[in-house]
């Protein structure tokens, strides 16, 4: 039972101050709301006519631009689409965006929410988001700092956001490492001096079959001077669980010990009660809040810095296993997330004569404490291997052998960002500018066995059979530009260039105690140093590398409605360090992209048809897979490529009427065999000739994983007037074709291959003056639309038991909103 110290009015202590940034906000809003002039209702118009789209501005280019004068292949979706989809999270948008996949870390670590590995445009190879594994390969952005950690992107609230920019292929040149493949830059809403604004909202819903969940939301904008303003957002979201952990009982072979996870559990020698069994218990607690603050030194220079910061409890795991039944698992051990972060960001934007001028300083430190039930490893080690006879007590007796880990990840990452740009109205323009960056993850995980003998033990640390305490360090530096030539008042010549420097290590200790193994963990020690506790150090690698990639645009502009464009692009991850010493560091992998698109608007601004053809050929990827131990190793592996089509529509179709889609079609496949291992210069083997290598092939022509070959989003909004107010009925249809869930055949047979789905969400409401209200119903057939698969540890051993992470099941919500 959860216990927490209560104040003399009976309200917990700790839920009071985690709801003060939101109570903040809202007491803010409404007592300023009686100084505000009332909402003016729109007036209707005299006469039915077509809607014009909107003109969107995107910084994609590190400028404020048009987007259907962008020449890159980019999704914006704005604040009113936000909101009109009832946006809240990742997962919302994700599905929103047809170039944009992703996968869950899975295998061992917790896997509930903000542990996302984000991919675009097919470029995945499966098996990431481990600590000491490849950096991401799409790049995630807080407006102009990077927020991407080497374990998942951060899950932030999506409130009060001004839009949602993804940038689909290769953005090394203007963004560097980690957007090899894409870019996702989500955009807040800035203080404004010119007004005072306010707004809150008001949510609950419940789940089919679920728990009933709400979120509470609010910000004001208040300026303090002419030249100033704050604005401060608060929220905090009930996140209702869906998945049961149902009673049942396992019994390990070798020993004959059973663990019973039933309420009524009686426990014996043989049989231990770990009491966990309840229903919906992949719930979720998110509360935060931002502040921001715009000072105007002069016409020339804004100041703005911003201070951000989340934290979510979470429980359970979103996954469910088919074989105990219909979203439900059958887990043992504490399954549960404490993710704490905060970034600070500092923008300062000025004229240097004619010249653009802008800083960009990030500082996000990022603290999760997890554990999470490592049940099925010990299981299916014993009956596979009867592991089990290893695990006894200090009388030499077999014990319970599952394992628990419980982990402590701390996250630190510094980014300088300083850049100058031309005028743009000029024939020839540029962009240039300076990139440093450093992030650290100290890492601590215990894997943890009950009344484990002191002899098998790491030295120090009761009931551990394995510890890792590790510091990784991740620096790069970069020298960026890009230069843009109108040859004619028609066509205009980009090219791009980026010069980078990356130096990663990684430090520490991982492994057994040395009475457990005498080659490994304790045994391979070189330095007695103690490392975050840890008896001594084994690991102490460092790998350096230099390089420059790419980029030409020529872009035609047909009239001032049309435009076509190619493109040859590349992106890079940087390379880094396998914890196995006896496996050689990874090299930096490169994505070559050959691009044409188009961007078109008709019909005197009432339809937009957008798109993009593209080859791209992924060299050396960086493969990522659960080796000996369940150790993560990391190789070059072998080639790839991916051929696409990606289209977008934007049609205003009458008054009342407005039609918007996005589709993407995707063939991914390996270029040249995959045999798991390296020839004596580290270069990928590609006749896979040894019999030993029957679980870690692949052959050319096999599908990447993750990524569908379609997928595709479409939504009608029909509004109308009635009752001197404004009402709408909307639809919306997200599909996902099927999708392999390995590189490696074995892998994917075991595991199984991802179903394809689509889910239709409905929505209703009505708005008059200042306030509306929203019904919605999301999932509305309610589809198991299967997301991804995992299991516990490598698939060769756990595979027998995956784990499936599906969409939320139907979900009824209402919502109130008010505007001031």
């Amino acid at each position: 039972m959860k216990t927490m110290q209560r104040s003399k009015s009976g309200v917990p202590r700790r839920a009071r101050f985690r709801r003060l940034p939101l109570s903040v906000a809202v007491c803010l809003a409404m007592g300023q709301a009686a100084f505000a002039q009332e909402a003016e209702q729109p007036a209707a118009p005299q006469e039915q006519e077509a809607r014009t789209l909107e003109t969107v501005v995107v910084t994609a280019q590190k400028r404020a631009e048009n987007l259907q004068k962008v020449p890159i292949s980019i999704q914006a979706i704005g604040t009113e689409q936000l909101e009109q989809q009832f946006v809240a999270d990742f997962d919302d948008y994700a599905k929103m965006i047809p170039s944009l996949s992703y996968g869950t870390a899975g295998g061992g670590v917790f896997s509930g929410p903000g542990f996302v590995q984000v991919y675009m445009r097919g470029v995945a190879s499966g098996g990431d988001g481990n600590h000491s594994g490849s950096q991401p390969s799409v790049g995630m952005y807080l407006d102009e700092q990077p927020i991407t950690t080497i374990q998942g992107s951060l899950d932030i609230h999506m409130y009060d956001i001004e839009r949602v920019e993804a940038l689909a292929g290769p953005q090394g040149t203007l963004y560097g490492a980690s957007s090899q493949a894409g870019t996702v830059r989500i955009i807040t809403r800035k203080p404004d001096p010119s007004g005072f604004s306010s707004a809150y909202s008001i949510e609950a819903s419940a789940i089919d079959g679920g728990d009933i969940g709400h979120v509470a939301e609010a910000f004001v904008n208040a300026p303090i001077r002419d030249n100033m303003a704050v604005r401060l957002v608060g929220w905090e979201k009930r996140e209702a669980g869906y998945v049961d952990n149902v009673a049942g009982s396992r019994t390990f072979p070798t020993s004959g010990i059973t663990v019973d996870n039933s309420p009524g559990c009686v426990a014996s020698p043989t049989r231990v009660c770990a009491g966990r069994a309840e229903d919906d218990y992949n719930e979720a607690d998110v509360y935060g809040a931002r502040a921001a603050l715009r000072i105007d030194l002069n016409e020339n220079w804004t100041v703005t810095p911003q201070v951000m910061g989340q934290k979510m409890r979470a429980y359970g795991s979103r996954g469910y296993d088919p074989s105990v039944g219909d979203l439900a698992v059958t887990h043992f051990y504490p399954e549960s997330s404490d993710d704490r972060w905060v970034q600070a960001a500092l923008t300062v934007e000025g004229r240097i004569g004619n010249f653009d001028l802008t800083y960009a300083f990030s500082h996000l430190k990022r603290d999760v404490d997890s554990e999470s039930d490592y049940n099925d490893y010990a299981f299916w080690y014993d009956t596979l291997a009867g592991y089990g006879a290893y695990f006894y007590d200090n009388d030499g007796a077999l014990i319970n052998p599952s394992q628990y880990i419980q982990a402590v990840d701390g996250y630190r990452k510094r980014s300088h960002e300083l850049r100058i740009a031309s005028p743009a109205d000029r024939r020839v323009r540029f962009v240039a500018g300076l990139f440093w960056q450093q992030q650290e993850h100290d890492i601590l995980q215990r894997y943890r066995i009950d009344n484990l003998a002191d002899s098998l033990e790491v030295g120090g640390w009761p009931d551990t059979i394995w510890l890792t305490a590790q510091e990784r360090r991740d620096r790069d530096q970069a020298i960026f530009g890009e230069v843009s030539f109108d040859l004619t008042d028609r066509l205009t010549l980009t090219a791009g260039m980026r010069w980078f420097e990356a130096d990663n290590s990684l430090k520490g200790f991982f492994g057994f105690g040395s009475g457990f193994s005498g080659s490994t963990g304790e045994a391979a020690c070189f330095s007695p140093e103690r490392f975050h506790g840890a008896p001594c150090t084994n690991l102490d690698k460092r790998v350096e590398e230099d390089d420059s990639i790419g980029r030409l645009n020529l872009t035609w502009n047909i009239s001032d409605t049309k435009l076509v464009y190619a493109t040859w692009s590349e992106g890079y991850r940087p390379g880094g360090i396998n914890r196995r010493g006896t496996i050689p560091p990874y090299s930096s992998d490169f994505l070559t992209n050959y691009e044409l698109g188009w961007k078109t608007t008709w019909a005197d601004n009432r339809l937009s048809l957008n798109g993009a053809v593209f080859r791209q050929d992924w060299e050396d990827f960086q493969f990522s897979y659960l080796g000996q131990q369940g150790l993560t190793e990391i190789r070059n592996a072998a080639q790839a490529q991916i051929d696409g089509l990606e289209l977008e529509l934007n049609w205003a179709a009458t008054y009342n009427f407005t039609l918007t889609g996005g589709f993407a079609w995707y063939d991914a496949r390996l270029t040249e065999n995959y045999c798991g291992t390296l020839d004596a210069n580290n270069r990928p083997v590609t006749e896979c000739s040894d019999p030993d290598w029957e679980f870690d092939r692949a052959f050319a022509g096999s599908r990447l994983p993750i990524t569908p070959r379609f997928k595709g989003a479409l939504t009608g909004r029909y509004v109308w007037d009635v009752a001197d107010g404004e009402a709408y009925f909307q639809t919306s249809l997200f599909h996902q074709g099927d999708r392999t869930t390995d590189l490696r055949e074995v892998e994917r047979q075991l595991l199984g291959d991802l179903d394809a789905y689509t889910l239709v969400d409905l929505s209703a409401g009505f708005r008059r003056n200042n306030w509306k209200v929203d019904v919605f119903l999301n999932n509305a057939f309610d589809e198991r639309a299967e997301l991804a698969r995992f299991s516990q540890c490598a698939a060769a051993t756990c595979g027998f038991q995956p784990y499936t992470v599906v969409a939320q099941p139907r979900t009824l919500g209402v919502r109130f909103s008010q505007e001031f």
